[in-house]
């Protein structure tokens, strides 16, 4: 590949790779050739970006909703032929489910204005249409809410602001320049710095002592601002199935959110009229869908190839880029394996992951049960099966390369596979690591799992928001990385060899210090 990291440590794993195992081999270029006219000219993509946003609709981890798409999904997967479709148990959740099914919020007084609302993640409904005169507190510190004890009764509650507009010059979509990917390139690990501490668990139990002491005043619904461009973003509230229902929480645009506050804080009076309807079910699991291409190599048949991307959204759009867009790749790479008519000596799996958004849960079960028990510092019977994961969570964007996770043995073998690659952009490794998604469940025990280098397009400003549905796709991208994602598989799946686990693995995954 053309651009990639040349440090000692993978000079070393390179030579290593090669006077020990053999050189690096990859499938012939009329397979690359195979793989690229089936992903080009003969794309599911479109079909299945309506399927995975319009069909599905949003799926809040537990929900209704959520639920629902397991079953569509799981019968699109049979529909493609793929073995073994199915809803697998990963963990338990303690939230429950929670559906929206009715939003209406405006403001009446100075003068009527309906507003782009969007409720928060297991909060409750108000009683019906309810109309009240809007409160703006201030509150710092737990002590502060002495002040509004007996007087917020019957009232709207307007957080304070922790986000204000300002303008940018910057374009709203973006792809990566050449300077910036080989920026990208550089092992950041001479100059790793370890991180500052966050204040978050401080702002988490002010919150929930805001929304306890909220609750007892009787407020009508508290109104939070988050998101611009008119548009709000998404967030949930701190409940577990068996506690009272909470306040209702609504999170409004800064543009709105903000507009009362500054009305209020000039002494003008400001009501709002709303009525939120909420449902809460008794649905405390998280499932993962899965399916296969099985392997037929009578000593690799069990290993697996792992690809992946979480099902679950947020509530308040239908999830387009995340990570409608990770299903897409990923099904459509496993219908280009399976059209194609390969019999990988290696078992190919997708696993579609429940619960990412509130903590990885999905892929954290799912490591659990198949690869290492953390509680019991025990590696499981798919442990030295596993061969690659290839994690898809950063949007719509085409993959430019991907971040090998300081796992140095890897770099000969994406060299190789890169390089009929090359052509479609994908030409960047990078020791370094990224955070934030499913492959966390895997890297956390040394394992070859590695998420994609993407072109950021309009992410930032998209996702965890109501506008993150089907029109966020860019599916002539999504064409290009589900090609790439099959070919990687394929590779792995036919390769003699395999990455291996980083040196001191699954053991220091238990030390604390690491």
């Amino acid at each position: 590949m053309k651009k990639h990291l040349f440090t000692a440590a993978a000079i070393v794993a390179s030579t290593l790779s090669a006077a020990t195992l053999c050189a690096q081999t990859s499938l012939p270029a009329e397979m690359a050739y195979q793989v690229k006219n089936e992903a080009f000219n003969n794309s599911k993509v479109e079909e299945l970006a309506q399927f995975m946003t319009d069909d599905l609709g949003p799926r809040l981890a537990a929900s209704k909703m959520k639920l629902r798409a397991e079953k569509m999904v799981i019968d699109k997967l049979k529909e493609m032929g793929l073995s073994n479709p199915r809803a697998e148990y990963a963990y338990d959740f303690q939230k429950g489910g929670w559906d929206n099914e009715k939003t209406y919020v405006a403001m009446t007084a100075p003068y009527y204005c309906s507003f782009a609302a969007n409720p928060m993640a297991w909060s409750g409904s108000t009683d019906g249409l309810v109309e009240g005169e809007c409160v703006a507190i201030d509150v710092e510190t737990e002590a502060d809410l002495e002040k509004y004890k007996g007087k917020l009764a019957g009232k709207i509650v307007l957080m304070p602001e922790t986000q204000t507009y300002e303008m940018v010059f910057d374009p709203l979509a973006t792809r990566y320049t050449e300077e910036e990917l080989a920026e990208i390139a550089q092992d950041p690990r001479p100059l790793a710095r370890r991180a500052r501490p966050s204040n978050w668990q401080a702002a988490r139990r002010l919150q929930q002592a805001i929304n306890e002491a909220l609750a007892k005043e009787n407020v009508l619904a508290i109104i939070s601002g988050s998101g611009t461009f008119n548009v709000p973003r998404s967030r949930g509230v701190q409940y577990k199935v068996g506690d009272p229902e909470p306040v209702p929480q609504i999170i409004l645009p800064v543009e709105d959110h903000s507009r009362m506050i500054r009305m209020l804080a000039k002494g003008e009076s400001v009501k709002m009229e709303l009525e939120i309807k909420n449902s809460f079910t008794d649905n405390q699991k998280i499932n993962n869908v899965i399916a296969e291409i099985p392997g037929t190599d009578p000593k690799l048949k069990d290993d697996i190839v792992l690809i992946g991307a979480h099902l679950d959204s947020w509530h308040g759009g239908t999830g387009g880029a995340d990570n409608a867009s990770g299903c897409i790749v990923m099904m459509e790479a496993m219908r280009i394996i399976k059209d194609l008519g390969v019999k990988p000596k290696r078992t190919i799996r997708i696993a579609l992951w429940g619960g990412e958004e509130q903590g990885l849960y999905g892929s954290r079960g799912y490591a659990k049960e198949y690869l290492y028990d953390s509680e019991k510092n025990k590696k499981q019977s798919g442990f030295d099966h596993f061969t690659l994961y290839l994690n898809m969570d950063n949007g719509s964007g085409r993959f430019r390369g991907i971040y090998l996770e300081e796992n140095d043995a890897a770099v000969p073998f994406f060299e190789t596979w890169g390089e009929a690659l090359e052509s479609l952009g994908f030409n960047t490794l990078t020791l370094r690591k990224t955070s934030g998604t499913d492959h966390l469940s895997f890297t956390r025990f040394g394992l070859p799992a590695f998420q994609f280098i993407q072109d950021p397009l309009e992410y930032d400003r998209t996702y965890h928001t109501i506008m993150d549905t089907y029109e966020r796709l860019s599916l002539g991208d999504l064409q290009v990385d589900a090609a790439i994602v099959a070919w990687l598989a394929l590779n792995a799946a036919m390769d003699e060899d395999a990455i291996p686990v980083k040196p001191g693995y699954p053991e220091a995954a238990a030390t604390p210090s690491r």
